[in-house]
């Protein structure tokens, strides 16, 4: 009965109730304690975007540079910071309620579904208090500031800023003069934009982390289950969880490509081998740590295959004997019996250990990840085919 209560309360998981940040959110009851004031979250959002975003207008507007001729890029035409703080911001933001629910389940599943051993409780309940330490680690999200602060700064100075007139900055010989509009743009927009993305970095690390916790436990899998994972599909599913993630990802480095092509006179194909490293990246990113998994599970198949090799060899043997060879008991009709059933579902039983995966996720989640990734990519084909050309050949080939 205490084994049985157990199983029902599993320790309390998440990757984002906690942290300083969240904790001034809830001071300011901004937020509740677990997401749980939408029309608050809203809120949050709409005041993020307007710290992030408006001043940047209302600066550029006074300097002339909104809409400002003689400038490559004015403000309204960049289609970057348009994306990054009105798109893709927002959607970090919004995102974590979701992502916390759906890996939150993960978590409790693997109680829920017998996979972590009573006698692996405590482990695994010491792995999930492990991730709510880091989680409200002031020190980690300090570690952040610094980085978005040097590290990030250099890099968008020397990787991301264009070398040309713009809203944000002018060239003077290797050095960029910063506008009104810039200096929000370098010390207050993009850091802050970048401490939001670093820390969904974060929170990812942490989040595989608990999961290879888990992974050292003696897991009990089965190798006939239906899931064909050994009965931990739904860590593979887990992935998932963080498409807004990758969704904001693969528009941010569209909108990173559209600058370029639009402004600097880059072409689309130019880029194929970027778009292709990017999407294997984030893939890989996701979906690659869950082979964690994969020890335990080849280990499972291989044992499945084993003993249900000699379950059938024992059954088919008596079979054998039973209906071929003569030994059935006088009177018992083959018609009707029970035992051809039972050979049929040996085999499925069979199939499903020969076809269990040595890894919780399948091809198709990879394609999906990909598809997320890679979508927001697809606009930037316009730049390629004029949209009216696009329309004609699709009404010529439906027509």
């Amino acid at each position: 009965m205490t084994q049985s209560a157990n199983v029902q309360e599993p320790p309390e998981f998440s990757l984002v109730l906690g942290g300083p940040l969240f904790q001034l959110f809830r001071k300011v009851r901004l937020s509740g304690a677990a997401l749980e004031w939408i029309c608050r979250r809203v809120a949050i959002i709409a005041i993020i975007a307007i710290i992030a975003w408006f001043p940047l207008l209302l600066l550029s507007a006074v300097g002339g540079n909104s809409l400002g001729s003689g400038l490559k890029i004015p403000f309204l035409h960049d289609i970057e910071a348009q994306v990054r703080f009105l798109f893709v911001l927002p959607l970090l933001i919004a995102a974590e309620r979701t992502i916390d629910t759906r890996l939150s389940g993960v978590a409790r599943r693997f109680l829920e579904q017998g996979v972590v051993a009573p006698a692996d409780r405590a482990k695994f309940e010491k792995a999930v208090a492990s991730v709510a330490r880091v989680r409200d680690s002031m020190a980690l999200e300090a570690v952040l500031l610094v980085l978005v602060y040097s590290l990030g700064l250099w890099v968008w100075r020397s990787q991301v800023a264009l070398g040309a007139a713009t809203w944000y900055a002018t060239p003077q010989g290797a050095d960029l003069h910063l506008t009104a509009s810039g200096w929000w743009y370098a010390f207050i927009s993009i850091p802050f934009f970048q401490f939001i993305q670093l820390r969904w970095y974060a929170r990812i690390f942490v989040w595989f982390r608990f999961l290879w916790s888990v992974s050292r436990l003696n897991l009990r899998i089965a190798p006939s289950h239906p899931d064909r994972a050994g009965g931990i599909g739904f860590v593979g599913r887990s992935a998932q969880a963080f498409m807004p993630i990758l969704l904001a990802q693969g528009a941010h480095f569209s909108a990173l490509l559209a600058s370029q092509i639009l402004f600097n006179g880059q072409h689309l194909l130019s880029y194929k081998m970027e778009i292709t490293a990017i999407v294997a990246f984030f893939v890989l990113l996701f979906l690659g740590p869950l082979c964690m998994f994969s020890m335990q599970l080849s280990a499972a198949k291989r044992n499945g295959l084993r003993e249900f090799g000699l379950l059938a060899n024992r059954y088919v043997c008596d079979f054998e004997d039973k209906w071929l060879r003569g030994c059935a008991p006088k009177g018992e009709a083959l018609v009707g019996t029970a035992d051809i059933q039972s050979l049929a579902d040996l085999g499925n039983s069979y199939a499903i250990v020969q076809e269990m995966r040595v890894t919780p996720f399948r091809s198709k989640d990879a394609v999906q990840l990909a598809i997320v990734i890679a979508a927001p990519v697809a606009p930037l084909l316009l730049t390629m085919i004029p949209l009216e050309a696009m329309v004609d050949y699709l009404l010529k080939t439906i027509f």
